[in-house]
């Protein structure tokens, strides 16, 4: 078929891919998983690291390179959506949430930027999902991640466990299926969707203890 020259022709379908994000100013995990009939793809995932060579105290160099190295993800994946951890504070640890804030602000200006849609999650909330276990550690974070993926190894660091669940998180919030492998193969549609994803994304969460 010939499309008429006088009207516009459709856009090629977009394949659907998330960019997890797991922040920091010193290494930023990254995952890129794909939408696929089969369940998410792993496209690539690993770190940004913001920090090396450079002065720990030059928090505008940081942001800068931690800036550009997303931008060259997302310029190579083109992901649909980006998905972020919830902002958290801990009283114990104030300046915390406050480097948190200048990389997910990194996050939030690159997906206004391109015109990707930012969804946030609340950290206790997604090892829940991942694990059955809303305090998990960060080894049963990588083993339940590798369980998912059925990865040889658990992913390392675990910054890139990290971003791979955020991402997964955020498929299963997007397509409503469940988790296949996880500690109590909890599915999506059986889960608090408010729970999950917060009352309001952006603002700090104290009730949930930090990731």
């Amino acid at each position: 078929m010939t499309p008429h020259p006088h009207l516009p022709t459709a856009a090629p379908p977009v394949t659907p891919r998330v960019l997890g994000l797991d922040p920091g100013l010193h290494v930023t995990g990254y995952a890129v998983l794909e939408f696929t009939d089969a369940g998410p793809k792993v496209c690539e995932a690993g770190v940004i690291r913001s920090a090396d060579g450079r002065d720990p105290a030059d928090m505008a160099a940081r942001v800068r390179v931690l800036y550009d190295g997303l931008l060259e993800v997302v310029h190579q994946w083109k992901p649909t959506a980006m998905a972020v951890e919830q902002l958290f504070s801990h009283y114990d640890h104030p300046r915390t949430a406050v480097l948190m804030a200048h990389a997910r602000g990194v996050f939030l200006l690159v997906g206004s930027q391109c015109s990707i849609p930012v969804a946030s999650y609340a950290p206790a909330r997604v090892k829940k999902l991942i694990t059955g276990n809303g305090r998990a550690g960060k080894e049963q974070m990588q083993h339940a991640v590798a369980r998912e993926f059925g990865l040889p190894a658990p992913p390392e660091p675990h910054d890139v466990a990290d971003a791979l669940a955020i991402a997964l998180c955020h498929y299963h919030a997007a397509t409503g299926r469940g988790v296949t492998g996880g500690a109590r193969a909890v599915t999506f549609t059986g889960v608090n969707r408010a729970a999950l994803l917060g009352d309001d994304p952006d603002v700090l969460d104290t009730t949930d203890d930090a990731a």
